[in-house]
Order: structure tokens, then sequence, then C-alpha cells
């Protein structure tokens, strides 16, 4: 006897289920909703950014706010200052936090374990609280107005993070690998740059992300240690071409905030499908 094929079933919902998908689509809403203000802000005239009546859109666009941004002669400057420290920073950071995180995880010494919970701890102590000693170090060492004043901070700040995440992606790689590759002739460096870096790859695009995020936008070592050259400036810098506090350019701060943004977004797409494999690794172990 043949049976009439069955239909699939809808897929029914559980009630939490749809509960944590409308919490996670309110919470998405409530996060985007700034940067969406700001580039909406970036775009408005100026009579409807200083409206007493704002309005969540514009039938007007101008790209003026862009034009005076761009008009500035320094901020040409400004974005490749920060470029290059962001770019140093990066590239820094991953290669010493690898061979740090190598240093830990495969090799037995004295002080190991202190060293990993001075790691843990540097990550507890507030940035604010080491500004001024880090000002007077950078005076005593001649780099202020510096972008070394920058770099060296931020590489320092970097570590500990980087370290403790790669320290995990490391130990996952299986210490037979390694003895394999040294009965085949592999050289300790040649296993290390040809055989254990393209494996633990993933944790450095995670923690370059987060490095370059961090330096990208810092504004506090950027007041605080360019006192009086600007051509030294980074970006965030730039705001306060446009914010004055007698008459304050938001459009044209809106805009400087939205250019901020564009290069932040390009890395993310640049090392997408590398992150989320890495933050997965660093989530398994």
């Amino acid at each position: 006897m043949n049976l009439p094929p069955r239909l699939p079933r809808a897929r029914v919902r559980r009630p939490w289920r749809l509960a944590a998908e409308a919490s996670a689509l309110l919470i998405a809403v409530v996060v985007a909703f700034p940067l969406y203000w700001m580039v909406l802000s970036a775009f408005k005239p100026a009579g409807e950014i200083e409206s007493a009546e704002p309005r969540p859109w514009t039938l007007t666009p101008t790209l003026d706010s862009f034009r005076r941004v761009f008009g500035q002669q320094e901020f040409g400057r400004y974005f490749l200052n920060s470029l290059l420290v962001a770019g140093t920073v990066v590239v820094a950071s991953a290669l010493i936090a690898f061979l740090a995180a190598t240093a830990v995880t495969r090799f037995r010494f004295r002080f190991r374990t202190t060293l990993l919970i001075m790691f843990l701890v540097a990550q507890m102590v507030p940035v604010e609280a080491l500004t001024i000693p880090l000002f007077f170090l950078m005076r005593d060492a001649g780099q202020l107005n510096t972008l070394g004043s920058l770099i060296l901070p931020h590489i320092a700040f970097s570590l500990p993070f980087a370290i403790w995440m790669l320290r995990g992606f490391v130990k996952a790689v299986p210490e037979a690998l390694e003895e394999a590759a040294y009965m085949d002739g592999a050289s300790r460096s040649r296993f290390l740059w040809q055989i254990l870096f393209p494996l633990v790859f993933p944790g450095l695009v995670a923690t370059s992300v987060f490095s370059f995020i961090s330096t990208w936008n810092d504004f506090l070592f950027a007041k605080s240690f360019i006192i009086s050259d600007t051509s030294q400036s980074t970006l965030p810098m730039a705001l306060l071409v446009f914010y004055k506090p007698d008459d304050p350019d938001w459009g044209g701060v809106m805009a400087a905030s939205t250019v901020m943004t564009i290069p932040v977004l390009v890395f993310f797409v640049l090392v997408q499908r590398r992150l989320v494999s890495g933050l997965g690794g660093a989530v398994k172990d």
C-alpha cells in the first residue's frame, strides 16, 4: 500500500527563541542608531542640525560638511599619521605577541606563571591612571610631539591581551606536529614561521582588530603627548578643529567622525573571515 508523501511540517519556533531574536534585534537597533544618526547628521544641512525639532531623516542631503572636512589643510596629514601609527602598532604587537605566546607556551622557565599573572594584572590597570606617568616617561625619553609617543604605549597596552589570546592558539597546536617537523629536518625557526605561524594566524587577526580599533580611535594619548607640533597629530585630533565651545560645527564633527569610521569598516571587511575563525578558536580554548 503506497502512502501519500508526507508534507514537511512547518517549523514552529519556540516562544523563548522568538523572545531571544526580538531582544537581539532590539539591541542591534539600539547599538546601530548612534551610527545612523552620525551619518545622517553628516549629510544634513546646518539648519536641520541646529533645529530645535530634530528629525531622523532629511529631504535635502548635502555634502557641505564633508567639503569643510576635506578642505582642512592638515586633515590629510592627520589621516596618514593615524594610518602609520595604527599599522605599526598592529604589525609590531602581533609579531611580539606571537613570539611571546610561543615562548610562554612551549618553554618551561622560572617565573613563567608569574609572568602570565603580570600580563593579566596589566590588563586590569585603567589607561587613565597611567597617562601622567607615561607623560613624564615620554618627556624624559625625548619622545613628546612625536609619533613614537603614540606607538610605544599602544604596543605596550596591546601586548597583554594579545599574548593571553594567542597562548590558547599556540597551545592547541599538538606537540607531536612539532616533533614530526624536527624529525623531517625542519629547524626551530622554520617550524615557527612556516608551520606554527599559519596555524595561529586567525588568532593574530583577531588580536590585530582590537589593536587597530583602540589605536585608531585613541584621543587620550594624542591629546596628552602631542602638545605643540600639530603636524604629528592623528585623526581624532581633527575633531577639535570643528568643535569650538562658543560655536561648534556639529556637521563637521559628524562628517569627520564618519570619515574616521570608514577605515575601520574596510579593515573589518578584509579580515572578517579570519576574525570569525579566530574568535571561534579563542572560545573553544
